[in-house]
């Protein structure tokens, strides 16, 4: 049996901010997660590739306002961040 992948030690030395901001980073994360790992099956965001993190993007947040996605762009580029690449996304 797997353990559940950890989203808030993957990103915890990467937040700063207040405690309400860290919370949403991480519950935001965690929605990214669950929808790439229903869309693709890939649980861990060392198996994301950039296209999974723009079908998020751009299909998810299609129906969000302008400010939420906004949000999950700034997450995103900590996700990105956190794994050492220099993908480029924009809304």
């Amino acid at each position: 049996m797997s353990t559940p992948f950890d989203m808030e030690l993957f990103l915890a030395g990467m937040l700063t901010g207040s405690h309400a901001t860290r919370q949403r980073h991480f519950r935001q994360a965690r929605i990214i997660q669950t929808a790439i790992a229903e869309r693709w099956q890939r649980e861990t965001p060392w198996g994301w590739k950039r296209k999974h993190l723009n079908w998020f993007l751009k299909n998810r947040l299609k129906q969000r306002s302008d400010g939420t996605r906004y949000y999950y762009l700034l997450i995103v580029r900590l996700i990105v961040r956190r794994l050492g690449t220099s993908w480029v996304f924009d809304l």
